[in-house]
């Protein structure tokens, strides 16, 4: 019996690095792709669509000569995608820390305070998490027109700022949280706010590492909002936007541009890594 789980879980791990591997090896390959030279870039990415279906596509998983022509393009000669790189940071940045400010703290209140209307906020919230993007972006571009936000950075970062999905998992969170570790808190004479910061806070620090880290993906990776609400300010435009021109466009350097635009994701993820593990597994064990 022993022997017979032994090999089931070789087996499964088996099956599953292999399946990493193929996830993994079109980011690896982008990287690999990055230390080619532009010229050596345009000429395979010229080959696309050109393949004849009687024979396999020829292999091209390393760089003929390792140049580093695609990062001088990018980072010295032309800082357009440098540019937008900063515009995507900028984002992710604003949208965290104002995320930081407000989210537990809504959390909190509805989670552990009483007051009239508590119920009906947490189902409108729910309700503004269930809807697509599309069916409250003309309301949106209604309100930020009429509040003179549009067009600018701030129409794009306010709405982050209350996005419903966090205020939902870190309250679903805290709901399970002891009531006797807040009474306790407060016997030893901690105010509200105090009890928030220094108890709950570090209390929910998985969930809270899961959700910054979720939430820097999909700030990272905004398209349909700076397009609705920056149709005039291609110069506030993120990265995330403009990519795919930039590789349509066939520069040469877009496997440099795409592994700069992956990096903060990466790194982002390795450093929230155990957080997120954690987050999931007391999610599910509550």
């Amino acid at each position: 019996m022993r022997e017979m789980k032994g090999f089931r879980l070789r087996v499964i791990q088996t099956f599953l690095g292999l399946l990493a591997i193929i996830l993994l090896l079109p980011m690896v390959q982008t990287f690999l792709y990055s230390f080619s030279s532009m010229s050596e870039m345009q000429a395979f990415m010229k080959t696309r669509g050109s393949y004849d279906e009687t024979r396999w596509m020829e292999a091209h998983l390393i760089p003929n000569r390792v140049s580093l022509l695609q990062y001088h393009q990018i980072l010295i000669a032309d800082n357009t995608v440098l540019r937008l790189f900063l515009n995507s940071a900028m984002y992710a940045a604003m949208i965290l820390s104002g995320q930081a400010l407000i989210i537990p703290a809504m959390a909190f209140g509805l989670s552990k305070f009483r007051f009239p209307g508590r119920n009906a906020l947490f189902f409108i919230i729910i309700l503004l998490m269930l809807l697509p993007f599309q069916v409250t972006m003309v309301p949106n571009v209604l309100t930020l027109r009429s509040a003179g936000l549009l067009d600018t950075v701030w129409a794009v970062v306010i709405p982050m700022w209350f996005a419903p999905f966090y205020i939902f998992l870190i309250r679903q969170f805290m709901v399970g949280l002891p009531g006797e570790l807040i009474e306790a808190a407060e016997m030893d004479g901690a105010g509200t706010f105090s009890t928030f910061l220094r108890v709950v806070l570090p209390v929910c620090r998985p969930i809270l590492g899961a959700a910054a880290a979720l939430s820097f993906a999909e700030s990272w990776n905004l398209v349909e909002q700076p397009l609705t609400y920056l149709t005039t300010r291609t110069d506030l435009q993120p990265l995330s936007t403009m990519f795919n021109q930039l590789a349509t466009e066939n520069t040469g350097f877009e496997f440099a541009g795409a592994t700069l635009y992956i990096l903060p994701a990466l790194f982002i993820y390795l450093f929230f890594q155990e957080d997120i593990l954690s987050g999931i597994a007391l999610t599910e064990l509550k």
